[in-house]
C-alpha cells in the first residue's frame, strides 16, 4: 500500500513523512510513504495526505500550479473513495471557500468557509499557537484510543484561521481558545485536522495510526 504526501510547496513534509514512517514502524505494517508532486502517483495511492502551512489563497494557488493535481485529489476522494487526510491549511482547503485577503474557492468537500479566529478574550493572541486538548463532538474511528477532554492529551496548533462548517455533523472535535475552534472535521472518506499531528507527539502518532487503520 502507498501513502502519498502531496508536495505542493506548502507543508512541513519532512516532519509529516517521519511521523507516518514512525507510526507504520510501530504498527508493524508495510505501507510505503511517498512524498510526491506527481498527480498520477496521487491518483493511484491507497491513502492521501494533504499538508499545508501559510495563507489559504497561496496554498490554493500552489496546488493549482501543479497541472492535474486538483483533479487527482477529486478523483481519489470522489471516484476511488480513498482515505484522505488534510492537515492545517490542507484541512482548510477542503472547505467551500476561504476569506483571507478576499474570497478564494476551496475544494468544497466539507461545506463551510475558513474564517479568522476571533477569541472572546482580547488577551488571547492570534495566530493561535500552542498546545490544547480536544473535546469530541461525535464518535469517529480517528479518535479511537485518544484521551480527550480537560485531562486528555494535547495537540499542537499554529493558525490564525479555522474552518467553520455549515453542518455540525462534519465537526468531530473542537478545541477551546476563547471560544470553540474546529479541530477535526470528517465526512465520508475525508478527515482533516486543524492542528499538526506530526508535531503533536502522543496524540498525533495515535491519530496517524488510526488513519492508517481506517477503512471508510
Amino acid at each position: 500500500m502507498t501513502i502519498a504526501l502531496i508536495d505542493y510547496g506548502a507543508g512541513n513534509l519532512r516532519s509529516a513523512s517521519k511521523a507516518f514512517e514512525h507510526a507504520i514502524a510501530a504498527s508493524g505494517s508495510s505501507e510505503d510513504v511517498v512524498v510526491t508532486a506527481d498527480p498520477d502517483i496521487v491518483a493511484r495511492a491507497d491513502r492521501i495526505v494533504l499538508p499545508g502551512d501559510g495563507a489559504f489563497a497561496d496554498c490554493r494557488n500552489n496546488l493549482d500550479a501543479i497541472s492535474g493535481m486538483s483533479e487527482a485529489i477529486v478523483e481519489t476522494i470522489d471516484k476511488r473513495a480513498r482515505p484522505f487526510l488534510g492537515i492545517c491549511v490542507g484541512m482548510q482547503l477542503l472547505a467551500t471557500r476561504g476569506i483571507e485577503h478576499g474570497v478564494t474557492p476551496g475544494l468544497d468537500r466539507i461545506p463551510g468557509e475558513v474564517r479568522v479566529v476571533v477569541p472572546t478574550d482580547p488577551s488571547l493572541k492570534v495566530p493561535h499557537m500552542g498546545w490544547n486538548n480536544l473535546a469530541a463532538r461525535r464518535d469517529h474511528p480517528l479518535l479511537n484510543g485518544i484521551a480527550l477532554g480537560p485531562e486528555g492529551w494535547h495537540a499542537y496548533f499554529l493558525h490564525g484561521f479555522h474552518l467553520v462548517a455549515e453542518h455540525d455533523e462534519d465537526v468531530i472535535a473542537i478545541a477551546n481558545y476563547g471560544g470553540e475552534i474546529t479541530a477535526i472535521v470528517a465526512r465520508d472518506n475525508i478527515v482533516g485536522t486543524q492542528f499538526h499531528p506530526e508535531k503533536s507527539q502522543r496524540l498525533g502518532l495515535a491519530l496517524i495510526a488510526n488513519f492508517l487503520d481506517w477503512s471508510p
